[in-house]
């Protein structure tokens, strides 16, 4: 009989025994620990009389704790949906009143009077997540619950919308390590830095892609550059996974090139990196950024650059987000007819990844594949901006505020009007000591782009409403344009 993916994940987790697996906050847990924490969690839930396939929801934070749980959750094959704590308790109660779990796991300081008391109204076993060992606060009532479907129901990025849950089945997560790994990962190699919120894909291919392989893994509850730093120069990193913004912190924090000379290359995902932006920060260090295109629904990349395809094509195709992964088809449709559109030509992206099954999966992307198999993207479709009858991708409107050198990241979104429709606004961050107007910024668009790409105005803000991810957050780009109206 064929092992399964949730088998060979419990036997490599099973195989690191007192070897390191997790460091966090300084202190290094072993595989036997977090194999411990796991069992200790496995065996509550038995205790509280719940059925073996009943999910159970983990508001999720980037601790060790949650890290040992989730690991101890997928290598009993016990079904677990993500809740993000980045909320308030009301929110989050509300989230486990909607889900129905037959179980809820949380940190202490997220057992709030809110969410225990949702916890308690739905019947759900309660369970606190104690940095050394879990505890049960509650056994619950035992139910039928219906079942999800799969191994995780993950989060998505929420950058249009409030986050929705995507399951994945535990055999796609095959697909998840690979588009990490390509399949060139060695235990002996240095750790894994994770620090993407592990309640979304991001941060659950770090997680899964680390136990799997072996690896050992350095984890932050948060981003933070010396945080970041500290780890690639503690442990002399050699690849790491960055988002956008990451590199564009990291670029103005002007580090010595010193600091990042272990790496041999950053794999950047999780969104658009404008070309200016990558070629400063590889003329700044010497580091190479690797692009990638992945999403949600894809259990990971589609496409991405690896270190042989740099050095063939990275200079003449720097716009694109790499080529397609071994295995996955792509197809690039025309928005209206649906059809297939010619090499070349922009259209909706659709990708078919064989470990997901046989369907093709039609995006909110716009993108274009070249004859070599690259992928560029163009800006997402849901986003277009229709101003009395023109079509504006905000992407193209942003990629113009960024280029201008005292605008370090921006944000732009469709926002009602009476006449119009709809009409672009924008949202900036300046570099530390910028004295760029709203006027000098739109006429550096009007100098760029058609008359209709020019926003109604422009705010200017410490920072940008992001998402979890680091994703510039549209819904909040547009709460700015409401508070200044």
């Amino acid at each position: 009989m064929t092992e399964s993916f949730t088998e060979r994940f419990a036997a490599r987790l099973a195989g690191y025994g007192d070897r390191p697996c997790i460091e966090f906050e300084g202190r290094w847990f072993s595989g036997a620990e977090i194999a411990g924490y796991g069992s200790g969690l496995t065996g509550l839930l038995e205790r509280a009389g719940l059925d073996a396939r009943a999910p159970v929801g983990l508001v999720v934070r980037n601790r060790y704790a949650h890290a040992a749980a989730t690991i101890g959750l997928l290598a009993a094959d016990r079904p677990v949906v993500m809740i993000y704590s980045f909320q308030s308790p009301e929110a989050i109660a509300a989230d486990i009143e909607r889900l129905d779990v037959a179980a809820v796991l949380a940190d202490p300081q997220d057992w709030t009077d809110p969410v225990t008391a949702a916890a308690e109204g739905i019947g759900a076993a309660r369970v606190e997540l104690g940095a050394r060992a879990p505890t049960l606060a509650g056994v619950g009532v035992p139910r039928p619950r219906r079942p999800i479907g799969g191994a995780l129901a993950i989060l998505t990025s929420g950058t249009t919308g409030a986050p929705k849950r995507f399951v994945v089945r535990s055999a796609v997560l095959e697909h998840t390590v690979f588009s990490v790994t390509g399949g060139q990962a060695a235990p002996d190699e240095p750790p894994e830095l994770a620090y993407w919120p592990l309640g979304g894909i991001g941060g659950v291919c770090q997680l899964v892609t680390a136990i799997y392989v072996g690896k050992r893994m350095a984890l932050l509850e948060r981003f933070s550059v010396p945080a970041w730093v500290q780890v690639v120069k503690t442990h002399r990193l050699r690849r790491v996974g960055v988002q956008p913004a990451v590199v564009r912190m990291l670029l103005e924090a002007d580090l010595p090139a010193a600091d990042l000379s272990s790496l041999d290359f950053v794999m950047c995902g999780s969104g658009p990196l404008d070309v200016a932006t990558r070629d400063a920060f590889e003329q700044r260090y010497g580091v190479p950024v690797l692009t990638a295109y992945g999403a949600t629904e894809f259990a990971g990349s589609v496409c991405a650059w690896t270190p042989d395809l740099y050095r063939e094509f990275g200079a003449r195709k720097r716009e694109s987000s790499g080529r397609v992964l071994p295995g996955v088809r792509v197809r690039i449709l025309d928005a209206d007819t649906g059809a297939e559109v010619p090499t070349g030509q922009s259209g909706i992206l659709t990708a078919q990844v064989p470990l997901l099954g046989p369907d093709w999966i039609r995006t909110t992307d716009i993108a274009s594949i070249d004859a070599d198999g690259f992928i560029t993207l163009h800006g997402r479709a849901d986003g277009a901006i229709n101003r009395g009858g023109f079509k504006i991708l905000p992407e193209t409107v942003r990629a113009v505020l960024i280029s201008h050198p005292q605008v370090r990241d921006a944000g732009v979104v469709g926002v009602p009007d009476g006449r119009l429709g709809e009409v672009p606004f924008a949202a900036v961050e300046t570099v530390a000591g910028a004295r760029v107007t709203e006027d000098d910024l739109l006429a550096v668009i009007r100098e760029a782009l058609p008359a209709h790409h020019v926003p109604v105005a422009v705010a200017f803000v410490d920072e940008l409403p992001r998402t979890p991810s680091l994703k510039v957050s549209v819904p909040g780009v547009a709460a700015l344009y409401r508070r200044a109206s």
